[in-house]
């Protein structure tokens, strides 16, 4: 696939091309082990933290800390836009990114440039290369990045609150290096890399436990009782009363709309304005405190909730080739779930947002279309994921809200083989791309089509479309939405953020 851009290329220089190639000899077979998210070589992020001299820096970051399985990078998003609202100025690190690594580090609400990323990139590899070794290997990719973050926000003066992400898990995530932060929320637990926290709720509400700390104020939303407990005993032990936040009431918002969509997002906000709230109060800024008897927020976090915005979550992109044709009849609704509870969410969105009734006529957020549709699934998921818990999932939850698929898509990620040649290259450079996992899938969609008697009106035969490549599927989609211009094709693209990252570069170019 000659000129197509590896995930994370921006078209700039050779230099922040190079920096890419050092970022990706950090990835290794044993990524998911390597993050240290089992604890393994923990011990290792005190020694990094010495070399990169930041032990002193990050003690002094006013920091919001969040751990979750659902909502956590929904929730810091909402965090960090109400903070800049009120004036404050804002360091938020995130993961994963899905079109530009520079994603994940956003100073004032937008991605780092690439001149600093890269000053800061060489500061921390030349350090880490010059001592490590032996003993001391160099950090392996989200470690790496995580204290390129805390160098960035140290460094940029103007940074007043670093809002952080947790990446996986909690206790033995790289970013718990942050000894005390301002105040930490966990958003909603659910199963999720159950390979490396557990396979017990119990189990994994203990992991992302990990970031609590004793004198920190700590916030939850409702949970399974299973996961509420080993919350409440974690904080127990700390002295830390967790309290319990409600989703927030969409009265207090006036009549201005949640930036990011979803019924499920009135719960993620709700963490977001108890989170900045306490951050307020902590740091002595009780003039922008939601007074308790006001019906409404304050106009700053109004301003900050509705102009949220999270790429890659519920996020509706008319094709542009179709819209520089006149024509609006193929839309993508992009949502990278990719856990069972985030599918079923994900499900409902979709269902709402396209039917018919439910929808603006003239609004760009959602399309209005006729009766005329077709509904087209466009998935991938990674291999440690369970299609038998996702895809049923999905398959129910849109049944339950009137919604039948026409047919499903299965492609690998763009990503996964952009080294690997182009369909113009010659058949002897080409090459043979493994398919193996996407047949699987279509099997496990063809599967559940049969067990429910093709009660979705399909042929369970004719249901589903395995393609070599993203590209491919797009241009199907593309060439099927110009022949049958009286029909409007909405298509959802999910079950992995790195698919929905591709489709998005894919579109943009």
């Amino acid at each position: 696939m000659a000129g197509v851009a590896q995930p994370g290329v921006a078209a700039g220089s050779a230099e922040y091309e190079e920096v890419l190639g050092c970022l990706s000899s950090l990835i290794t077979q044993r990524v998911r082990a390597d993050t240290g998210n089992r604890g393994d070589q923990w011990e290792l992020m005190a020694k990094y933290l010495q070399i990169l001299e930041l032990e002193e820096p990050i003690a002094k970051l006013k920091v919001v800390h969040v751990a979750g399985t659902k909502g956590k990078g929904s929730t810091c998003t909402f965090a960090e836009s109400i903070l800049r609202s009120c004036g404050f100025r804002t360091g938020l690190f995130t993961s994963p990114h899905l079109m530009n690594v520079r994603e994940r580090f956003r100073l004032d609400g937008l991605d780092i440039s690439e001149e600093k990323f890269v000053r800061y990139f060489w500061w921390c590899w030349n350090k880490l290369k010059d001592s490590t070794g032996g003993d001391i290997p160099m950090p392996a990719y989200f470690r790496f990045l995580a204290l390129l973050a805390f160098k960035i926000f140290s460094d940029e003066k103007q940074v007043d609150v670093a809002v952080l992400e947790v990446g996986l898990g909690g206790r033995y995530d790289a970013t718990n290096v942050v000894k005390a932060p301002v105040v930490c929320g966990i958003s909603s637990l659910g199963y999720d890399h159950m390979e490396i926290l557990g396979n017990t709720l119990g189990e994994i509400a203990g992991e992302k436990a990990g970031i609590l700390k004793k004198g920190v104020p700590a916030y939850t939303v409702p949970q399974p009782e299973e996961a509420m407990s080993v919350l409440k005993h974690r904080a127990s032990e700390l002295g830390v009363p967790l309290q319990v936040v409600q989703p927030l009431d969409p009265h207090q918002l006036g009549d201005q709309p949640l930036g990011l969509h979803g019924e499920h997002q009135y719960m993620n906000a709700g963490l977001a304005v108890a989170l900045v709230n306490t951050w307020l109060q902590r740091q002595g800024h009780f003039n922008i405190l939601h007074a308790k008897h006001s019906i409404t927020l304050p106009d700053q976090f109004i301003k900050g909730l509705s102009s949220a915005c999270l790429q890659g979550r519920a996020q509706i992109v008319p094709d542009p080739e179709m819209l520089s044709k006149d024509s609006s009849s193929l839309i993508f609704y992009l949502d990278g779930a990719h856990s069972p509870e985030s599918m079923e969410i994900c499900a409902r969105w979709f269902s709402c947002v396209t039917k018919k009734d439910g929808e603006q006529p003239g609004s760009l957020d959602q399309p209005h279309f006729g009766s005329n549709s077709r509904k087209i699934l466009l998935f991938n998921c990674m291999s440690v994921r369970d299609p038998q818990r996702l895809l049923p999932c999905l398959l129910a939850t849109c049944a339950q809200n009137g919604l039948q698929f026409d047919h499903a898509l299965f492609v690998p990620n763009q990503s996964q083989y952009n080294k690997l040649g182009s369909h113009a290259s010659p058949p002897s450079e080409r090459v043979q791309i493994d398919l193996s996992w996407q047949l699987s899938l279509q099997r496990v969609w063809e599967g559940l089509l049969h067990s429910n008697k093709g009660s979705n009106g399909a042929n369970p035969s004719t249901a589903s479309s395995v393609f070599e490549s993203l590209p491919l599927a797009i241009k199907w989609l593309r060439e099927t939405a110009q022949q049958n211009q009286s029909t409007s094709f909405q298509v959802l693209v999910t079950g992995s953020l790195h698919l929905v990252g591709d489709v998005l570069r894919l579109l943009k170019n």
